[in-house]
């Protein structure tokens, strides 16, 4: 079974850095692409954002717009952990953050016209919620 279990999430100010875990347990992260959603308090799901992303095949790291030179994604296969390193950041950061992982090795990131994903059916964590305040 896979699990996935984010933590690192808590308060903090603007302009402030938080780093967030994700474990893995039932698949290796080394093998498999993964990524990290947010999902805005009170927003619906189909609202969520990718965020972040990281390709299986070549490593290549992917950033949503609004992330992007402020959140580092990285991954360390000894601990099967995902990291998102997140810096500068603003009370718009303030969502429920979800680590991701691809259903199979062959599923990549993807930009979709509703922004980054992973491809087919990924598994999801429980999240952990980043509160920014000013």
């Amino acid at each position: 079974e896979v699990q996935l279990v984010e933590s690192g999430g808590g308060l903090v100010q603007s302009g402030g850095s938080l780093r967030l875990s994700c474990a893995a347990s039932g698949l290796t992260v080394g093998d498999y692409t993964v990524g990290w959603v947010r999902q805005a308090p009170g927003a619906k799901p189909a609202e969520r954002e990718g965020i972040s992303c990281i390709s299986s095949i070549d490593g290549i790291t992917y950033y949503a717009d609004s992330v992007k030179g402020r959140f580092t994604i990285s991954k360390d296969s000894a601990k099967n952990t995902v990291y998102l390193q997140m810096n500068s950041l603003k009370t718009e950061d303030t969502a429920f953050y979800y680590c991701v992982a691809s259903g199979t090795r062959h599923d990549q990131c993807i930009m979709t016209s509703t922004g980054l994903r992973v491809s087919g059916a990924p598994y999801w964590g429980k999240g952990t919620l980043v509160t920014v305040f000013s």
